[in-house]
């Protein structure tokens, strides 16, 4: 994605199901979970850098002794810092005598993080300040280890205003109205409410008060408790926790929008983001891992017992297509072969924008995440080319007119030549990232390859998405005109982005987008300019309404205008003026059928077609729009609806 998107958190949640003593004797060490804790973030690594969290949660520890432990991070190289200090610690403490490595009692009594369940959350914040504070996991402490909680998640709600203001009228204080808090004090909530009911009735029976703590550790439902907070919850999720005494839990949203998977074997149960760092950390194989179902909640007991059970009615799953299009590793061997026919499925349009003309066309893929669509691009066209080839040989076989000229005429012409030509810097690009004069410098975040492209040639070049058209603009047609070809053509793997995303990714405020830049440039062109005020008032009355009954009133910004009109006037968009290179551009975007084909029937597309899963995203696209109209800035979900 050559637009720099924040996006996808990362989960990690291991539940060790032997004492520690057992993972001394068999691996050598009392780090050894603490280990693949590390791993499987490293391995999620793409999914975040805005900074890490890792919390533990010890099992039956001693009344004095503390049993939740948390640290959190946010410098740029925070998952190794995290953890290096933290084994810096651990050695600091053998060093000095206070612990003996070779002891799991010692370890457990005095290292934070060698308890049974260990959590790890990787953040890529979209909203607020990116400082230690707002990384998870988040904790609500209580010197009940049953009222104790602690959660961390990859989500957006797209009605946190209104689960806000649920707080607010059941006479809590929020103070930062963010929906990670939401989330924490509703499950808390909630906790506290069986916590006391089982109190209440445990003392009204006589049992002494030391012995209720225990009662209530084997009474607390864990599930249920999930399921009476998720009932306001409207949103994308992937929520991860426990709770003081050890019971911990992973659990979905109903339409499956985030993504999760875990595994079970002699060790651990696991939990995580992606499938293959579960693969490549505890060397599964890919029938090994599982997908949780949407709308479940996978419960562990403090005492081991392993649940899976739906908190929510089932519905059709609705799972964001740029997982698969972007976000998640591509070795993935489902995302793998998904990017793959999506790189294919643009051969009839590339081959239609070069008049078919492949021995004068150069292609190549920008940034790095595009290449494996680019293997598919270059398959499909080499199967294209295969197949004339084979139809020539056939015609001029049964007209007797096939020789070795026209043999090698077939053959050696005319075949996709693909070249590397971007190379992206990633140090400049820390560097930049911390410059104001960011647009000065930011056309050095590639070096091109020269001396593979002419003037004769069309440069096709495939990214994931296009989605503001800035980078495009401003960096990378620039960098790649240097290269002088006839013609650039950018062919995007998805579709136009034309609504805001409310359940994650930082896709919020409309007026950014560059297909909706496109329409409304569209309509002042052909004399449709009124078309923006009807519906301005259009999505005002539609406020109005009840948020289960609302529209998408924005679709009539594009209805008058076909994806090919719309995908010209974006080309026009984002060609620089200020270069010297004044070749054509133009701009070829995946269609709705060709990702659905590509991914799945029911992949969720919201931010393409404006459909969406929730009633809270027509209400967060009608807003978007209100504030665009109104020039407001900021993301239409974090206010009142």
């Amino acid at each position: 994605m050559s637009d720099f998107l924040t996006h996808e958190c990362g989960i990690a949640l291991l539940r060790m199901k032997k004492p520690l003593a057992y993972y001394l004797d068999k691996y050598g060490t009392t780090l050894y979970a603490f280990n693949k804790l590390f791993l499987l973030m490293e391995k999620q690594h793409n999914r975040g850098h805005d900074g890490i969290g890792i919390g533990c949660v010890k099992l039956n520890m001693p009344l004095g002794q503390p049993y939740i432990f948390r640290y959190r991070n946010s410098r740029k190289d925070s998952l190794t810092y995290s953890f290096q200090k933290q084994v810096k610690n651990f050695e600091k403490l053998v060093k000095k005598g206070v612990m003996n490595e070779n002891d799991p009692e010692s370890v457990k009594r005095h290292f934070g993080f060698a308890g049974e369940v260990l959590m790890g959350h990787l953040r890529y914040g979209t909203s607020g300040v990116f400082d230690e504070g707002s990384c998870h996991p988040y904790v609500r402490r209580s010197n009940w280890e049953t009222r104790s909680l602690m959660v961390l998640g990859n989500f957006n709600m797209a009605n946190a205003a209104e689960l806000t203001r649920l707080l607010i009228e059941r006479g809590q204080h929020p103070v930062f109205g963010t929906d990670t808090q939401t989330v924490l004090e509703e499950i808390g909530y909630h906790l506290d409410e069986e916590h006391t009911d089982i109190y209440r009735q445990k003392r009204d029976e006589g049992i002494p008060g030391q012995e209720i703590p225990g009662v209530i550790s084997r009474q607390l439902d864990v599930s249920a408790i999930l399921r009476r907070s998720a009932e306001a919850w409207d949103g994308g999720y992937t929520i991860a926790g426990a709770v003081g005494n050890g019971d911990c839990f992973v659990m979905r949203d109903p339409l499956g929008i985030r993504p999760c998977y875990y595994f079970e074997n002699d060790d651990f149960h696991g939990f995580a983001s992606e499938r293959v760092p579960l693969m490549t950390v505890f060397d599964l194989a890919q029938d090994e891992i599982q997908e949780l179902p949407p709308g479940h909640v996978a419960s562990i007991k403090h005492t081991g017992e392993f649940k899976m059970e739906a908190f929510a009615e089932p519905c059709e799953p609705r799972p964001c297509s740029f997982e698969r299009i972007y976000f998640s590793r591509g070795n993935d061997p489902e995302i793998y072969q998904e990017r793959k026919a999506l790189g294919a499925a643009l051969v009839p349009q590339i081959l239609g924008r070069i008049d078919r003309d492949l021995e004068k066309t150069v292609f190549s893929f920008i940034p790095n995440t595009a290449e494996t669509a680019y293997y598919g691009m270059m398959a499909g066209l080499r199967e294209n080319r295969r197949n004339e080839v084979k139809r020539d040989i056939l015609d001029a076989s049964a007209k007797g007119s096939l020789n070795e000229e026209m043999l090698d005429d077939l053959i050696l012409r005319n075949w996709p030549r693909g070249e590397k030509i971007a190379h992206k810097d990633i140090k400049m690009r820390t560097f930049i990232s911390q410059e104001k004069g960011r647009k000065q410098l930011v056309s050095h975040v590639y070096d091109i390859t020269y001396g593979v492209v002419g003037p004769e040639h069309n440069l096709v070049v495939i990214d994931d998405s296009i989605v503001r058209g800035t980078t495009l603009r401003e960096s990378i047609l620039k960098i790649l005109g240097r290269t002088n070809p006839k013609k650039i053509v950018i062919v995007s793997t998805a579709p136009q982005i034309r609504y805001p995303d409310c359940y994650g990714i930082d896709m919020a405020e409309l007026g950014k987008f560059i297909a909706f830049q496109a329409a409304i440039d569209l309509l002042k062109i052909h004399g449709k300019a009124h078309v923006i005020s009807d519906v301005y008032e259009a999505c005002r009355a539609e406020m109005r309404k009840p948020v289960g009954e609302m529209r998408n009133c924005v679709q009539d910004i594009y209805r008058p205008f076909t994806a090919e009109q719309i995908s010209e006037q974006i080309a026009c968009l984002v060609k620089p003026q200020d270069t010297p290179w004044k070749g054509a551009v133009e701009v070829i975007f995946q269609s709705i059928g060709n990702l659905r084909a590509s991914i799945s029937e029911n992949c969720g597309d919201w931010y393409f077609t404006g459909d969406y899963p929730t009633p809270s995203g027509f209400a967060v696209v009608n807003r978007a729009f209100i504030q665009f109209y109104d020039k407001v800035d900021g993301r239409p979900y974090d206010l009142p609806i």
